[in-house]
């Protein structure tokens, strides 16, 4: 095995295009088919070019029609084509009928794969530059019994259907070539993704990595890379700790966001949702079917000491993802961008569940002097169209006062803005709100945590507090650091 996939970890000088896949060609053991389908046979055209093709690519073919496509791999539920769902089907299709006709008999020593691709490039009217869906499934033993998989989503940001195309090919061969040469670093393969293509000209904001070769590879954790690589602006992952298409999961959907650090989640976070929940699904035009709740982190709230704490990071995975909560992990320091992200994928209601605290810091001039028109630009994005804000309420600390919408203070210059949003209906109180945990704040908890305190268990929801303890989050870099300053 080793001497059929020689790990090159030391060899960090890129490698050129055809080098990549002269190297697999020339592997006697890797062979596999190719099916593209919507941009051309770009990838397998690559393999072709550099020669010595012919101990590797087993089929080449492109379904444009979508009668053939529909006869070759069935028919989609939704009638879509560049879907995930179709993708997988055109990996399972292709790597059965590779089974079904080479000879294990015959070739024990080879290396079977299916590599796909599903892609929509841009549009004739230039308005929609174009997405696509890209896998390979593949062995690295010929008696493996499970396959290894690599699914990921592209969004085109060239202008022009020939250089998408040029792109997808580059981007086909680093995929191929990352997972038989790379799948022992799948950070590495993640940032090989992009060797000879311009970060500008496409979006990666999706992987998936499975199979017994990725047993230890948590999809979380590639998600953050892809955000701490700037491949996208945002990124998402589901109760189960697979990552999730953001377009597909927000489109045409109410989308009810809670922001916090959930550094532990606790009670107080359980209630602003539950809360702000319950008076969202009853506006007039929300459809409690059509809704969907994230609870989202920003990149900053991330690094708590200058840098990420991955560890730390999928300690709140960990805690959100047991609650089952779909998470969302996005480079949108400013609300309003937040919500302009939103407004890509759907024009349905949008909700902002926040405390008083975040209010003030929204209504703060300095987030916006980049901004050519300011804070009145950035509000027009904030609240465009059906946005409404739900305000927890915060405790003054030193007075016991109830802060709310009716007595927040903001600055002097902002106050007749903050008026007009307030009478405008823009900015509801969350009245119903349980009182006897106002006191409770993530920080304190955590502290609570790494000092070993009592208590700090009753201030977190059902089962988090065993958590915490049974697998030892928050603590072990934590105190680490506590001890290094």
């Amino acid at each position: 095995m080793a001497s059929v996939l020689n790990k090159d970890t030391a060899f960090e000088n890129i490698p050129s295009i055809k080098a990549k896949t002269l190297r697999i060609n020339l592997n006697p053991d890797i062979y596999g088919t190719f099916a593209e389908i919507g941009a051309g046979q770009e990838t397998a055209r690559h393999f072709f070019r550099a020669g010595g093709s012919s101990g590797t690519i087993a089929k080449a073919m492109s379904a444009y029609d979508k009668d053939f496509s529909d006869a070759i791999y069935g028919i989609e539920p939704d009638g879509r084509y560049v879907t995930q769902s179709r993708l997988k089907r055109m990996l399972e299709y292709e790597m059965q009928l590779t089974e079904e006709r080479i000879s294990r008999q015959k070739h024990p020593d080879r290396l079977f794969f299916s590599y796909a691709n599903t892609v929509a490039t841009i549009d004739f009217a230039k308005k929609f530059k174009g997405h696509g869906w890209i896998g390979i499934r593949f062995q690295l033993d010929p008696n493996q019994k499970e396959w290894d998989e690599i699914v990921l989503h592209i969004r085109f940001r060239q202008n022009e259907a020939r250089l998408q195309q040029e792109t997808l090919g580059i981007l086909g061969v680093n995929l191929i070539y990352g997972a038989f040469y790379k799948y022992d670093q799948p950070r590495k393969l993640l940032r090989y993704l992009y060797d000879h293509i311009d970060k500008d000209t496409i979006e990666i904001d999706m992987i998936n990595f499975s199979g017994p070769n990725f047993k230890n590879v948590d999809n979380r954790l590639m998600s953050l890379q892809l955000i701490k690589n700037d491949m996208t602006d945002a990124v998402m992952f589901g109760p189960d700790g697979n990552n999730l298409l953001p377009a597909a999961i927000l489109y045409k959907k109410n989308i009810l966001a809670l922001r916090g650090s959930f550094r532990p989640v606790t009670k107080v976070n359980l209630d602003m949702f539950q809360k702000s929940y319950d008076i969202f699904v009853r506006e007039q035009t929300v459809d409690i079917n059509n809704t969907i709740v994230i609870f989202e982190i920003t990149l900053s709230n991330l690094k708590a000491s200058g840098e990420i704490d991955e560890q730390d990071f999928m300690d709140r995975a960990e805690l959100l993802c047991s609650l089952g909560h779909t998470v969302m992990i996005s480079k949108f320091r400013e609300y309003y961008k937040l919500v302009e992200y939103f407004n890509n994928y759907t024009k349905s209601r949008i909700g902002l569940t926040m405390g008083v605290n975040n209010l003030v810091e929204v209504f703060d001039e300095k987030y916006y002097r980049h901004l050519s028109g300011g804070i009145l630009e950035a509000f027009g994005k904030l609240f465009f169209k059906d946005l409404k804000v739900y305000l927890y309420p915060m405790k003054d600390e030193e007075t016991g006062q109830i802060m709310t919408s009716n007595n927040v203070k903001v600055h002097p210059r902002m106050k007749e803005l903050y008026k007009f949003f307030k009478y405008n209906g823009k900015v509801m109180d969350i009245i119903d709100y349980d009182p006897e945990i106002l006191h409770i704040f993530s920080r304190d908890v955590l502290k609570k945590i790494i000092n070993k305190d009592d208590g700090w268990e009753a201030e977190l929801p059902e089962g988090i507090a065993e958590i915490i303890k049974e697998k030892d989050l928050f603590t072990k870099k934590l105190v680490k650091a506590e001890e290094n300053k």
